[in-house]
């Protein structure tokens, strides 16, 4: 009768799909010079879908859309209060300091 139940509780485990790791519930928000030069622009990219392991990982292998492999990176952080931290930080969208 135990045996049953536990063959249940396991079928129900196989059956339905693992979630995702929740870390991806806040945003990660990178900040990046689009070159090593003096006049390189600074821009911010904020990721919703993606956990920062995902984001270096991508780094380190030059794919990740939207940054070129030239890039510095200036900081990179985790949730809605660094995405006003870096705008003030780095003087972006023109916000005031």
């Amino acid at each position: 009768m135990q045996l049953n139940h536990i063959k249940k509780e396991i079928t129900k485990t196989i059956n339905t799909k693992m979630a995702r790791e929740k870390s991806y519930i806040y945003p990660t928000v990178l900040v990046f010079k689009t070159s090593n030069r003096s006049n390189a622009k600074t821009k911010m990219k904020i990721y919703k879908t993606r956990n920062v392991d995902e984001i270096i990982d991508a780094l380190e292998k030059d794919k990740l859309p939207g940054i070129p492999k030239s890039a510095e990176i200036l900081d990179i952080g985790i949730g809605e209060s660094f995405i006003e931290k870096y705008k003030k930080k780095h003087d972006l969208f023109g916000s005031l300091k």
